[in-house]
């Protein structure tokens, strides 16, 4: 039965993706609810028919009354036996079905699902957005978002159905039943009714904005707890503990402020509705009694209106705290929108096709790119690799090493020029297979905290043990791997390496990330100084590899140390965003230019500082 209404909605099914989500409020749900548009509808009608059956309860109490005030003892089951039976089985059966499946649709079918196919869809969006998009953000924050906006918005609309809905039908069913027992008994329910609606008015209008103050001021703490644990070698290396802790104390100190002023709310709240709980009983039960001394109304008349106004006295505040949690979750769902939401500004282009690298010939025409600040990054570069060609690049920090790179990934979208790849324009063609024909070692190499099997298949998932092996050898990594265990005891290939790969060296994880793009296979090749994390021993073993690995492939190798680029086919030197130099090591010596001045002042195969390359 559980799994039935388990799946009655699918989460993870198939749907349009858009790269424009909605970004108002109520769009935004409407467009995530969309699967459970049945479901809700059944729920919404179960929970009126729950509410008409316990205003119905209340009548037939006050009907007992009367039953049991004209009647006897002795003839009380003769006259009114088969009646009294059948709501005895109404009450033991057929009112407990109908409960459950109401339950069921809430409980097992909206909550789980609702939330989880929001997280889903949600997680999906923000992993297609571009790599400049996460670097203007915290990690921890976007994350934090993505994980609290799902039970928010599920918990939203769990309280429309088993509160709001509920309430509505509820007090409809009461105005009903005292307008049959006596219409002026509906005058002081009305009168509390209106002033209810109005402090229920006045509190979503305060709650809404107080709620996502909060959420915000929780998110910000969140980002800033996780950044301090993200630096922790930094944070522990500078001996900034105590600035650490200030730095949170003051998001933290917010978010308790912003608490408090969302919780003076609160209480302003219950005190002002035990006020109008209270006229509302002396109201319907004191009117009624009168009622009862002139004689128009009946003992069970009032056994039923006291009994009404004393279940909407406790219902009001579960009531008032469901209208104010549905508010404070979209609050939530607020805040959470202002990452979920965000369009996805770098897409594919309409129509476009796979890249095809037959040879791996890079074209770059007059490129230009400032990052929308008018200065630094690249400035009009034109440049043609040849396919199979091995390109050195050195230039001072800032000057656009990495600006070229990224943007011959895609990282961003250039400003101005172009770049084609065996003619193929990058922003004509899909992000993922460009990608995917690009191999990358990069210098601050991170990897993800899964096992080392799990870090090196990332280059290609569908290689076998073997060909992993063989990476792992070539990068000089297998023999250190399997020495290894992680805290679980699980070793070899089977150890995780922490988050970043914290638990291994630097070397390590540079062999580990050189395995994996061995592994790739890729036939155009990025070297972000790829052995810049390794002794002299080791680097000499693979720079052997390299050699090899770069045969047959278009090479771009970025060189902090230039002996490692003294080799290649041609050196190029940036400098303020432009290509100054262009040839091999040899005629850039004999040039003495910028080059020969780096290639001079070199210590021990470094730049000297102030010109240190990107």
């Amino acid at each position: 039965m559980f799994r039935f209404f388990e799946n009655l909605v699918d989460p993870f099914q198939s749907y349009s993706e858009t790269d424009r989500p909605p970004t108002r409020l109520w769009p935004f749900m409407r467009n995530y609810a969309q699967p459970f548009t049945r479901v809700m509808w059944v729920a919404g009608l179960l929970s009126i028919v729950v509410a008409a059956i316990e205003v119905g309860l209340i009548f037939y109490m006050g009907r007992i009354v009367d039953i049991l005030t004209g009647a006897s003892p002795e003839t009380l089951l003769d006259d009114h036996g088969w009646e009294l039976a059948f709501i005895a089985l109404f009450i033991l059966l057929l009112r407990p079905a109908i409960q459950a499946i109401d339950v069921l649709i809430l409980n097992n079918t909206i909550l789980p699902n609702f939330g989880t196919l929001i997280r889903w869809r949600a997680h999906r969006h923000v992993l297609r957005q571009s790599v400049g998009w996460f670097e203007n953000d915290f990690a921890g924050r976007i994350s934090n978002r993505i994980m609290q906006t799902p039970p928010a918005a599920g918990e939203a609309v769990f309280q429309i159905f088993d509160a709001l809905t509920f309430a509505l039908a509820y007090v409809i069913g009461a105005a009903v039943l005292l307008a049959d027992s006596d219409p002026r008994l509906m005058l002081p329910l009305i009168g509390w009714l209106g002033l209810y609606v109005c402090l229920v008015l006045w509190t979503i209008k305060r709650v809404t904005p107080a709620s996502k103050a909060a959420s915000d001021a929780r998110s910000e703490t969140t980002g800033r707890v996780v950044d301090s644990y993200t630096n922790i070698h930094s944070v522990k290396l500078f001996a900034h503990h105590d600035r650490e802790l200030d730095y949170a104390k003051e998001a933290i100190a917010k978010t308790r402020e912003t608490f408090q002023k969302e919780m003076r709310i609160y209480t302003i709240m219950d005190v002002t509705l035990t006020v109008l709980n209270g006229f509302l009983i002396l109201g319907v039960v004191g009117w009624a009694v009168a009622l009862w001394i002139g004689g128009t109304a009946s003992v069970g008349v009032v056994a039923a209106a006291t009994a009404l106004t004393l279940r909407l006295n406790g219902m009001s505040g579960w009531i008032m705290w469901a209208v104010s949690s549905f508010f404070q979750n979209m609050g939530i769902v607020q805040e959470g929108m202002e990452t979920i939401a965000q369009p996805i500004a770098l897409t594919d282009s309409k129509g476009a096709k796979p890249l095809e690298v037959p040879n791996g010939k890079i074209e770059i025409e007059n490129l230009t790119h400032h990052y929308g600040q008018g200065s630094g990054g690249l400035d009009g570069i034109t440049l043609t690799i040849a396919p199979g060609e091995k390109v050195g690049l050195v230039g001072r920090s800032g000057a656009g090493k990495s600006t070229l790179v990224k943007l011959l990934l895609r990282f961003y979208d250039a400003e101005g020029g172009r770049i084609l790849i065996d003619g193929q324009n990058v922003s004509d063609v899909t992000q993922e297979s460009l990608r995917k024909a690009i191999g990358m070692v990069q210098q601050d190499t991170s990897l993800l905290h899964r096992s080392i099997r799990d870090n090196i298949l990332y280059g290609d998932p569908s290689a076998s043990d073997d060909a992993m092996i063989d990476a792992a050898r070539r990068a000089e990594a297998h023999d250190f791997i399997l020495t290894l265990s992680d805290n679980e005891g699980r070793p070899a290939y089977d150890a995780k390496v922490g988050e970043r790969g914290v638990k291994l060296s630097g070397g390590q994880r540079q062999r580990i990330a050189l395995a994996r793009v061995i592994l790739k296979d890729a036939p155009i090749l990025i070297l972000d100084e790829a052995t810049s994390a390794l002794d002299s021993e080791v680097e000499a073993s693979i720079q052997r590899t390299l050699a090899t690995m770069m045969e047959g492939k278009t090479v771009l190798a970025i060189a902090h140390r230039l002996s490692t680029i003294a080799h290649m086919d041609r050196i190029l030197v940036i400098d303020d965003g432009r290509i100054v130099e262009d040839g091999t090591h040899e005629a850039l010596l004999a040039q003495d230019g910028l080059y020969a001045s780096f290639w001079k002042r070199q210590s021990g195969g470094f730049l000297k500082l102030g010109e240190a390359a990107e």
